[in-house]
């Protein structure tokens, strides 16, 4: 059953499942429960949150600071009464969830960042792009090209703004999944984001972000799951400069996965994921 809070007159949902380490999901209440396996919740007691972006309502646009998104995070926490808890994020989310975990090192355990590099910059969506251009295979791209031919950016630009992005989303799908015919907008059900605040996180807060900002004193294990098929964000080894900034993280790259290990190669994910918590 899913409750909320409300911050700024934002409705910020979360819904509880599972048994187990207490953990939390940044992102969205909605799409996320759809996007692990059943089995984790026999491992973890999980708690799906949204962020501003995926509020329901629309609120008040005077507080836009990543700050603010941390501080509902936390809000969210103690509404939950998780005292301590792994802190999870998937693409964008996984950048809040390191945040998070900088700013409330006292509620979180472990960190778990998936499918992301170390910021949203334009060096980094370059990367990106070159990976696509260089790396995707013939028929990847002509998946994609189908897709584009079935919804065009002529059509995509008559929705409204937060149907356009889910619509654009679901497009890329060749180009998130291992499986370049996968379609995924089943998880996207119900799901009309606030453009303004995706705006905001993705344009400003993380577009420039130094990641390695507090890490020298930061020591909480870090999980960083990678899909050696991803050509939504840069290829893993946007990490290797980063990588020693850390004192205590595990990078895995999953490879038969996209944009979301956790989605695609769920028994493998599980199994790494449960294994570094364990250490």
């Amino acid at each position: 059953m899913k409750k909320s809070i409300k911050r700024d007159g934002y409705v910020l949902q979360y819904t509880i499942e599972g048994e187990g380490t207490p953990t939390l999901v940044i992102g969205s209440a909605l799409f996320y429960p759809k996007s692990f396996s059943h089995n984790l919740r026999n491992h973890l007691r999980m708690a799906f949150v949204d962020w501003r972006g995926f509020s329901p309502t629309e609120g008040s646009l005077e507080n836009l600071s990543l700050d603010t998104i941390l501080e509902d995070i936390d809000a969210l926490r103690k509404e939950i009464g998780f005292e301590k808890c792994v802190v999870m994020g998937h693409s964008a989310h996984g950048l809040l969830a390191l945040e998070y975990a900088k700013k409330f090192p006292q509620a979180v355990t472990h960190v778990v960042m998936i499918g992301i590099s170390p910021n949203l910059n334009e060096q980094h969506h370059a990367a990106a792009v070159r990976n696509w251009e260089e790396n995707g295979s013939p028929e990847r791209k002509a998946a994609l090209q189908k897709r584009i031919e079935e919804l065009p950016d002529e059509a995509l630009h008559t929705l409204p703004a937060g149907q356009r992005f889910v619509e654009w989303y679901v497009r890329r799908d060749p180009q998130a999944f291992y499986d370049y015919t996968y379609n995924s907008a089943h998880l996207w059900e119900g799901i009309c984001p606030n453009m303004a605040q995706f705006d905001y996180l993705y344009g400003v807060a993380l577009r420039d972000l130094d990641c390695t900002q507090g890490l020298s004193s930061f020591t909480k294990p870090i999980f960083l799951a990678l899909g050696r098929y991803d050509y939504i964000v840069a290829p893993p080894s946007a990490w290797d400069p980063i990588m020693p900034h850390f004192h205590n993280a595990t990078r895995t790259v999953f490879e038969k996965s996209g944009h979301s290990p956790q989605h695609e190669e769920q028994p493998l994910f599980d199994a790494a994921l449960l294994h570094f918590l364990r250490k």
